[in-house]
């Protein structure tokens, strides 16, 4: 029974739900309003609408439109019941004048336009007094990309207890909040105030006149323990921002100021081969963002090897200014001795302050790469000249006629002659039983032993690439007389070597994740080896 009862209700509320509605207003809750003071514009039908609502668009050409709200109520009075849909947003002026809010249309009913009056802040002088908001641009003229300082900042001179302040707005240019706000007080003619301050990024990307609109401030606070809306905007702006001049070259870099500076550690101009050198290069720039900080690339030197680190690139504000900075480390790998002349670096930028183009440059730098002490080689053994027969016969026939004629007694060719086959016999003995030659690690002067393969096998073992590669370039010197790690490894004739020990050296030295295979490399360097000794062990043997 209570079925039949509620089937026809729902089935009338649902055709109510759906019927068209008669009437569609729209009204403000101020008129006339501030500039920079919010207002609510309301749009109400008589009726439920779903999927469908009023197009608001054409208000944001005049005005700051925040999100619209949707809301719906229905009321039973009497047996009869009234239904009404509901679209609220609120509204914001920035210039003074009489703007038309236009009509809207929602399920083919409109609403009637609305005439409003916007009063400049300069009629509300009492406002002034308990809040307002002062402005500056830092340079007040622009290039086209050139980074500006945007200081807005907020006085408050009430007890604050809500409130919202917009970002300022300029066509053709990109505006980027610096870090967070700043909450002080100042004293200003005798009245404390809150200060609220933040800092904005000015980077017009056209040229030409524009107004910069400046932020505005709606919100409430507490006077004699009553709530008080308030609201505040400053001034407008006009910006001057310049072209690009004709006759630049290059990444386009306006600034006050430029500077490329440099660190080396160790700071000497005189290392070790195989001694990594960190050269740390700094790019400072005052009034451009750290993105366009170019980047700063060292050019390649045969001998060294450079393995970039990362680059950190920062911008803060100070003095009114944006100062950016970019810094770059490369690790440099002496591999030869001798003398390397870095080259001069420059980086061009344009001078926004006597308009023309300057350079940031590095002088070139020349260093001195001398072998290590510490690599001794295997000292050369220098076997006596021996004597053969042969040379032996050669020697006495090239004695004089006269000087076998000279006359000598008995007693003399008697010490003679026996010196003669004393001598002989005891380069025969020499010759017959003269031992092998066995080579011996020699310690080096500060009595650490030369390395070994077991060595290097070790290194690999337990991952240590440090040690294997200390390790690899004392075994490389005292292996070659005292070559360089490098020129040893050509003498292997294995490519693939090379790239290996590239590798390794990038582990130890570039800031990027690179992995190597030690018992890898200890199996490839071993077999070259191995082949290398094949190979002359060949040659000695066609030899004899």
């Amino acid at each position: 029974m209570v079925m039949r009862l509620l089937i026809p209700l729902f089935l009338i509320m649902s055709s109510y739900s759906v019927a068209a509605f008669e009437r569609l207003s729209a009204s403000v809750d101020k008129n006339p309003v501030l500039v920079g003071e919010y207002f609510t514009l309301t749009i109400e039908a008589d009726g439920k609408v779903s999927g469908s609502q009023p197009d608001t668009s054409a208000l944001a050409q005049k005005f700051v439109v925040s999100p619209m709200s949707v809301g719906s109520r229905t009321n039973i009075i009497n047996g009869s019941m009234s239904s009404q849909t509901t679209w609220q947003m609120q509204l914001l002026a920035r210039t003074a004048g009489t703007f038309t809010i236009p009509s809207f249309t929602v399920n083919g009913k409109s609403s009637q336009p609305i005439n409003l009056k916007v009063i400049a802040r300069s009629q509300d002088s009492t406002a002034q007094e308990d809040i307002f908001i002062k402005t500056t641009l830092s340079p007040e003229t622009l290039y086209v990309q050139q980074a500006g300082l945007y200081t807005v900042k907020l006085y408050i001179g009430k007890d604050l207890l809500d409130g919202q302040l917009t970002a300022p707005v300029m066509n053709d240019a990109q505006i980027t909040l610096m870090g967070k706000q700043s909450e002080d007080y100042e004293v200003l003619d005798g009245r404390r105030y809150m200060v609220i301050t933040r800092e904005y990024l000015i980077q017009p990307q056209k040229s030409g006149d524009y107004t910069l609109e400046p932020p505005m401030f709606n919100g409430q606070i507490r006077e004699n323990y009553r709530r008080m809306a308030v609201s505040a905007v400053a001034k407008p702006l006009t910006i001057e921002v310049k072209p690009v001049p004709e006759n630049y070259q290059g990444a386009w870099l306006p600034s006050e100021l430029v500077n490329l500076s440099e660190e080396w550690q160790p700071s000497s101009n005189e290392v070790t081969v195989g001694t990594p050198i960190t050269r740390t290069l700094t790019l400072t720039a005052v009034g451009i963002t750290k993105e366009q900080l170019p980047d700063i690339n060292m050019a390649q030197i045969s001998g060294i090897r450079s393995y970039p680190d990362e680059s950190d690139r920062n911008q803060l504000a100070r003095d009114g200014r944006v100062i950016s900075q970019l810094i770059t480390s490369f690790a440099l790998v002496p591999q030869t001795p001798g003398m390397y002349t870095l080259p001069e670096m420059k980086v061009p930028w344009f001078n926004t302050v006597i308009k023309r183009v300057e350079y940031a440059t590095l002088p070139a730098r020349t260093i001195s790469v001398i072998a290590d002490v510490n690599q001794i080689a295997t000292p050369t053994v220098t076997a006596p000249v021996l004597t053969t027969p042969a040379k032996i016969q050669d020697a006495v026939s090239t004695l004089t006629a006269e000087q076998i004629a000279q006359p000598r007694n008995a007693y003399d060719w008697l010490i003679m002659l026996s010196g003669y086959i004393i001598w002989l016999l005891t380069i025969i003995v020499w010759i017959i039983r003269k031992p092998k030659q066995v080579k011996s690690p020699v310690p080096s002067e500060d009595n650490t032993p030369i390395p070994t393969l077991k060595t290097l096998q070790n290194a690999a073992r337990h991952k240590d690439n440090a040690a294997f590669y200390n390790a690899l370039r004392h075994y490389a010197s005292a292996q070659a007389n005292n070559l360089t790690l490098d020129a040893w490894i050509n003498q292997l004739a294995n490519p693939n070597l090379n790239i290996e020990i590239a590798k390794l050296q990038a582990s130890l030295y570039s800031a990027g994740e690179h992995s190597v295979d030690l018992s890898a490399l200890f199996q490839m360097l071993n077999q070259a080896i191995k082949k290398k000794t094949a190979k002359a062990d060949n040659h000695l043997t066609q030899l004899y």
